[in-house]
């Protein structure tokens, strides 16, 4: 999407043997050297940047840009700045995808029944939740865990605990029976909270946007379907609510308006 305003976005500009300079804005390949792609960059001079590296014919390194987007090229308007500007970090704002969204029941997160708290009960949980009628999306939460926040020797074979997690289970039916069904096989503690698509709702509308223009990423997170652009000015959001409905399709914009 053209923007004839200035915007400012965070990423790796990379240049190889086979493309100029780019800003590499959506996934990027942890080879060494990395590989992406994105924009070209226009006013781009290694000699007047900090923070680089170079490896065999390619250069790269993390930077926040500003500049003029038009739907191909990103051209500069201010120097560029090595790293991520303290108020750039759109992580730092957002929520955990892993959270449990059931309310903590009284006594707390706990095992119920140990003999159902095992390895082999936490598989054929999450196997039995995919077929549950409305399934819309299981996930582990370890945030009862000491070992998420210690960071200590041995928490990797402590964050492996099945009576220190949360089996999440979200479903468009009825979560009262799915939950019932769910505990003839798991003891731990678990959260079967409601949802407004099933999995396969959103696999499909994943599948109807894969062609959108400027696609950096795309996925399925909690009841919604993530998309993020190069640049999208609100525009993009309005159609997909328009099509889809909105909430069901989420837009990131990975370039937003330079405020100064």
């Amino acid at each position: 999407m053209v923007a004839e305003r200035e915007l400012v976005g965070f990423g790796v500009v990379l240049e190889s043997a086979e493309h100029g300079p780019e800003f590499c804005l959506g996934v990027l390949l942890q080879s060494y050297p990395p590989q992406g792609g994105g924009p070209a960059v226009v006013n781009w001079d290694w000699s007047a940047v900090s923070g680089y590296q170079s490896l065999g014919g390619t250069t790269w390194g993390d930077y926040t840009l500003t500049g003029i987007y038009d739907g191909v090229t990103f051209t500069m308007t201010r120097p560029p700045v090595p790293g991520r500007q303290a108020d750039e970090d759109p992580a730092a704002a957002s929520p955990d995808e892993l959270a449990t969204p059931c309310p903590e029941p009284a006594g707390g997160w706990r095992v119920v029944d140990p003999s159902r708290a095992t390895y082999e009960s936490m598989e054929r949980t999450f196997e039995a939740a995919h077929s549950l009628e409305g399934y819309a999306g299981s996930w582990m939460d370890q945030s009862i865990n000491p070992a998420s926040r210690s960071h200590a020797e041995g928490d990797d074979l402590l964050m492996n605990d099945p009576t220190r997690l949360i089996i999440n289970v979200m479903v468009t039916g009825d979560t009262a029976a799915a939950e019932a069904e769910l505990r003839d096989m798991w003891g731990g503690a678990l959260c079967v909270s409601p949802a407004r698509y099933t999995k396969a709702e959103l696999l499909h509308v994943l599948h109807e946007v894969q062609s959108t223009p400027d696609l950096l990423t795309a996925g399925t997170g909690r009841d919604r379907v993530d998309l993020e652009v190069v640049y999208d000015d609100g525009s993009l959001q309005r159609e997909l609510d328009d099509r889809f409905g909105a909430g069901l399709v989420v837009v990131a914009s990975a370039l937003t308006p330079y405020d100064g």
